[in-house]
Parts: C-alpha cells; sequence; structure tokens
C-alpha cells in the first residue's frame, strides 16, 4: 500500500521525547573546553585599548584571543561579488567596533562558567563614536560613516530591474505610501551553537546549521585546508528560520581556538547573547506608488526600497533581490518599476528569515492594493479580482522575468473569502459604523504567491540495499526540524515497496553524506525529495538486474509488487524474491555481479543521483 498521503508518526519525534535527541551542547567530547566572547557594549566606537591581562590569570582560563591574535585570519567571505570587500565582517573586531554584540574578545576556559568570570576582567577603552541606526539618515551627508577611511558612504550595493519602468501618467488616480517591513530577531530553540576538535591533523567540526556541506567548504577556505582534512556533522537542530544558513565569525574562530589549547572546544551562547548576535530578519522600508482608474484596473507599480544591511553587508542586503524577483505579486500590471538601495547602520547584520525577501514583496504590494481600494472607494476583495492573473493565463512570464507555472488565484480568493463569511462580516462592518458602536470591525485581506527552489543547484540522494535486507538513505538535505527522516522514509518506502520501519535515512555528516547544500529557500520535497524517489527508482532498477539472474529471466520481465515488496516475473507472481533475499542471495557477489571485494560488506545494491529542477515553482 502506498503511504504519500497517508499519515504516519513522525520518527524524528521518539528520541526528542525520550532521550532528547543530540545536539551540539548534548555532545561530551574528551576534555572540552569552553569559549566565551567579549562583545561590545558600543554601538560605534573605536577601540583604544584592550587589556586581557587580568582575565589570562584568571581561574581555570586555558587562553584569551583579540583579533591581534589572529595573522592572517579573516575576514569572513563575502555574501556577493557585488559588495565592497572593504565592508567584510572582521572574526574578532579590530580597530573600531560596528554594533552592540560584536565579537572582541575569544575566551577559552575549563567551563562556561568560570569563562564567564573571566570575561568580566576584560577592560576595553572605547571612543565612542556617532551611532548610525536609521537607515533612512545612511546616505544623508551629514550621517556617520561605518568604514570612515575606506569605504566613501554607507551604500553598500544599488540594486535595480534594468529596462523597467512605471507609466503613471496615464493613470487616473495615484497613491504613494511608506511601508516599514521591521527588523525581526529569528531566535530559534537552540541558538548558534558550535564546537570543533583536531584529530590526527583532521579538523572535525560539529555544526548546528541548514546545511554541512557549505560549512565545510567554507572552513577549508578559511584554514588553508582540502575539504577531505575537514569532517562537519550536524545531528539534531534546534531551529534556525534562516538565520544561521551561514556560519557567523563566532563559529568559524572555533578551529583556530581549538588548535591553540590542543583540545576541543565548545561554544554555546546564551539566548541574550543570540539576541544582539545572530543575524536578523527583514529590515526594509519600501516607498511604493500604485495607480490605475476608477474602475478598479491597476495599471501602474513602482516599488523602492531602502533595505538595512546591518553593521556588515552580507546576504541581508541582497534581499531585495528576491523583492524584486516577486515584485508583483499575483497582479497582472503592465508597468512597474524597481529599485534598492542597501545600506550599513550599527546593528546586528541582517540576514535571510523566513523568506527571505519574498514575504516582503508580499507586504508591499498588498498594502498597495488595499491603499489603492481606499482612494476608489471599492471593496478590496474586488479590486483583487479586476487585477488577479486569470487561470488561462499561466505559464505566465512577469515584467520581471519570473516564470509562473500554475495558479488559480481567484478561486483561490473566493473559497477564503466563502469560508470566511466575507458578505456576512462586511454587513456586520457597515452595521457596527452607521449604528455608532464603540466596538469596531477591521477585516483584513491578503494574497500571496511564493517561489520556491528559486536557488539552483543539484540535491544529493542515495538508497543502498543493506546485507540485513533494510534500505539505507543518504540525503543532502540538512533539517533542523522539517521532518525530512519521515518525508523521505515514505518516498523510499513508497517506490520500493519496503515497510518504513526498515528504511534508515542519514543526513549531516560530510563522511557519510558524499555531498550536499543547505536546506532553505523552501526546496527540501520538491528538490530533495525528488533526488530522493529518483535514487529509490534507481535502486529498484538495479534490483531488478540481481532479481532477472537469480529468477533466470530476461530483466525487462521482471517487475516490482510494490504492494509485498517482492521482484517476480511478469505473470507469474508465485515465485518471487523479496528485498531482504534478493540481499542474502547478493551477499557474496559485487555490485557488478562479481564476487564481493572491499571492506563494506553491508552494501548489496546502491544508487545515487543529483536531481537540478528547471526552474522554481510558484505555489
Amino acid at each position: 500500500m502506498a503511504v504519500r498521503g497517508t499519515s504516519v508518526l513522525r520518527r524524528e519525534d521518539h528520541d526528542l521525547l525520550t532521550t532528547g535527541g543530540l545536539f551540539v551542547a548534548d555532545r561530551r567530547l574528551p576534555n572540552a573546553a569552553h569559549v566565551t566572547y567579549v562583545t561590545s557594549t558600543e554601538a560605534h566606537a573605536r577601540i583604544e585599548r584592550v587589556d586581557v591581562s587580568a582575565a589570562r590569570r584568571a581561574p581555570g582560563v586555558l587562553d584569551v584571543v583579540t583579533a591581534a591574535d589572529l595573522g592572517e585570519m579573516g575576514p569572513e567571505g563575502s555574501a556577493s561579488p557585488d559588495l565592497d570587500p572593504a565592508m567584510r565582517r572582521p572574526l574578532l573586531a579590530r580597530e573600531r567596533v560596528r554594533f552592540v554584540g560584536e565579537p572582541v574578545v575569544a575566551i577559552v576556559s575549563e567551563n562556561p562558567y568560570l569563562g564567564a568570570d573571566a570575561a568580566e576582567l576584560v577592560r576595553i577603552d572605547y571612543q565612542p563614536l556617532p551611532a548610525l541606526v536609521d537607515p533612512e539618515r545612511a546616505l544623508d551627508a551629514d550621517a556617520p560613516l561605518l568604514f570612515e577611511g575606506t569605504v566613501a558612504g554607507n551604500l553598500a550595493v544599488h540594486l535595480e530591474a534594468p529596462g523597467l519602468a512605471a507609466d503613471f501618467d496615464r493613470c487616473e488616480v495615484v497613491v504613494d505610501v511608506r511601508i516599514v517591513n521591521n527588523r525581526v530577531a529569528a531566535a530559534p530553540m537552540e541558538p548558534r551553537v558550535a564546537a570543533s576538535e583536531w584529530v590526527d591533523g583532521r579538523l572535525i567540526h560539529y555544526s548546528a546549521g541548514q546545511g554541512t556541506h557549505p560549512v565545510m567548504g567554507g572552513l577549508a577556505k578559511a584554514y588553508g585546508l582540502d575539504r577531505s582534512q575537514v569532517r562537519v556533522i550536524a545531528r539534531d537542530v534546534g531551529g534556525s528560520f534562516g538565520a544561521k544558513g551561514r556560519p557567523h565569525p563566532e563559529e568559524l574562530l572555533l578551529p583556530f581556538l581549538a588548535r591553540r589549547v590542543g583540545r576541543p572546544v565548545v561554544w554555546v551562547p546564551a539566548r541574550s547573547t543570540d539576541m544582539v548576535g545572530l543575524s536578523h530578519g527583514r529590515g526594509q522600508i519600501q516607498y511604493v506608488r500604485i495607480g490605475g482608474r476608477r474602475d478598479g484596473r491597476i495599471s501602474a507599480y513602482e516599488v523602492r526600497i531602502l533595505q538595512d544591511a546591518g553593521a556588515y553587508p552580507g546576504g541581508g542586503a541582497m534581499l531585495p533581490n528576491n523583492t524584486r524577483v516577486m515584485l508583483t505579486g499575483c497582479y497582472q500590471i503592465s508597468t512597474a518599476a524597481f529599485s534598492a538601495d542597501s545600506v550599513v547602520t550599527n546593528t546586528t547584520p541582517v540576514g535571510a528569515y523566513r523568506g527571505a525577501g519574498r514575504p516582503e514583496a508580499a507586504a508591499a504590494i498588498e498594502r498597495a492594493v488595499d491603499r489603492f481600494a481606499a482612494e476608489i472607494r471599492m471593496d478590496p476583495a474586488e479590486v483583487r479580482r479586476r487585477n488577479f492573473l486569470g487561470f488561462e493565463q499561466f505559464p505566465f512570464q512577469t515584467l520581471t522575468g519570473t516564470p509562473y507555472d500554475s495558479g488559480d488565484y481567484a478561486a483561490a480568493l473566493e473559497r477564503a473569502l466563502e469560508a470566511a463569511g466575507y458578505d456576512d462580516l462586511r454587513a456586520e462592518q457597515a452595521r457596527r459604523r452607521e449604528s455608532g458602536a464603540t466596538t469596531l470591525l477591521g477585516i483584513g485581506l491578503s494574497t500571496y504567491v511564493e517561489r520556491t527552489a528559486g536557488v539552483f543547484r543539484p540535491d544529493y540522494g542515495a538508497v543502498s540495499l543493506q546485507g540485513d535486507g533494510r534500505l539505507l538513505a543518504l540525503t543532502g538535505s540538512s533539517p533542523y526540524g522539517q521532518g525530512h527522516h519521515t518525508a523521505w522514509a515514505m518516498l523510499v518506502s513508497d517506490r520500493t515497496g519496503v515497510p518504513l520501519d526498515r528504511i534508515d535515512v542519514v543526513h549531516g555528516d560530510t563522511d557519510v553524506v558524499p555531498r550536499g547544500g543547505i536546506t532553505g529557500g523552501s526546496r527540501s520535497v520538491q528538490s530533495n525529495g525528488v533526488a530522493m524517489w529518483q535514487a529509490a527508482g534507481l535502486l529498484v532498477d538495479e534490483a531488478r538486474k540481481l532479481a532477472a539472474d537469480l529468477l533466470e529471466a530476461n530483466v525487462d520481465d521482471v517487475v516490482l509488487d510494490n504492494a509485498r515488496g517482492a521482484f517476480h516475473v511478469a505473470g507469474t507472481p508465485v515465485r518471487a524474491l523479496t528485498w531482504a533475499e534478493l540481499a542474502v542471495a547478493g551477499a557474496g557477489l559485487g555490485e557488478d555481479g562479481g564476487a564481493r571485494r572491499g571492506s563494506d560488506e553491508r552494501r548489496i545494491l546502491h544508487a545515487e543521483t543529483d536531481f537540478e529542477a528547471a526552474g522554481p515553482t510558484f505555489p
């Protein structure tokens, strides 16, 4: 029986609800030391002096490191070639701090409590500088400069949509609106924990991020290592919401500290530390203009964005690109324009968070449509009906070149309005207003089209038949709460007929899984899931070959009975071979049919794939 579409128990939950799983802070690395960072208490200041002498003498302190000790290390890599390298973030602050929470000193101690005590002994003399916290002031001529002497101003990058122009001259109605898409803190249950150790000259790093292989690549580059010299492990991860897509400087520095003290090091920051240290999200101020006719048709739309990138421009500075991609939302608008300036401020750096620029596009267009509807005194639901892309227009390419694949926005809206009892709500709203009631009724509408798997890259999946008849699935995805182990086991079971409890899913170990990316951008099932589905199908093909040899039949005549999880010759189901029987029969054979050689006696058959989608989808 197919398991897709059925309700099954999540296989991740047993450990989480009993033993508690295995998070980075749960690992008991032998003789591990603990890392504490002393962070800036100033939003913007020149570092005059750092005195760590008392901290070095404190009980249990193994090492104290400042920027002067790092030599040629850092700064962290740039998120985009469009960003000025002079704005890259140092691993520890040098000469100047640019936001509250920026690490200045690293302390390695026997336990975190002694590290916290030693941190109190560090003396840092700051010369305060004017702080810039309002992005709308960032480009003023008299604004404080964050990178004075190296960069001319506070503009990190200018982005636009070439060739687009919004025609407001023919509009009967034009409305302007300023929208603040507030900065937010991601606050996953597990903060930015990490650990590092060197074993026989090889770096072993324990991560709590969104993907092990990108971390492996980043560490290898930072420390001049071949990728084979780095192993990254991430088992259970307590959330991210996009904020842990890239390792922060505090994590990148851990291998350096571990090598200095000759012991494993663990870093577990407090929640209060993460609130100002973990990258923030959103942070857009949107200047929107919308225009059209009084009959409700919208013909012109323009968005200018001021993106707050925080103190050091990284991925957050490039987020308006995603806003541009989804600029016009669910609507057919004949002319549109877009531009964005990403600026630096003396605040926590901004990065990806829950949709990373795409929800910001929806916020802008939906607020603008509401304001337009209010201006022409038309029900906002009706304005939406009159401007939605029609079902018959798909596939559709928007003005910004985004290739919408399918959609029926009008039907979706009508279902929502009916479920809510929209007409009755509007009638009740009008009654209260007319009667002078003191308790009024507010009604809001919003529509949203999403771009999923917008970053194209191959996603790895592999499935093996083991000697005991179980299936082992390897995934390049790295879950942090999404339930990949359950979903991938369901896909493999559906394709092979092997019960869920005989399928093991492994992720998050670069020594076991040969390649992978990050889990993000709403890509998992439609990309990693397809890779797993394809790999399972390829394994079935390999199993059919083995079954054909054992059944003395032509491989084209061998079929898989998914309900039984058994192979037989078409038309003669009585004589069949289960996966377990294939494993026993193939135990003495190699995957090419010859005598089995090598150290891996468990893997009988193996199939893998790298799935790369032709494009994103737009649910």
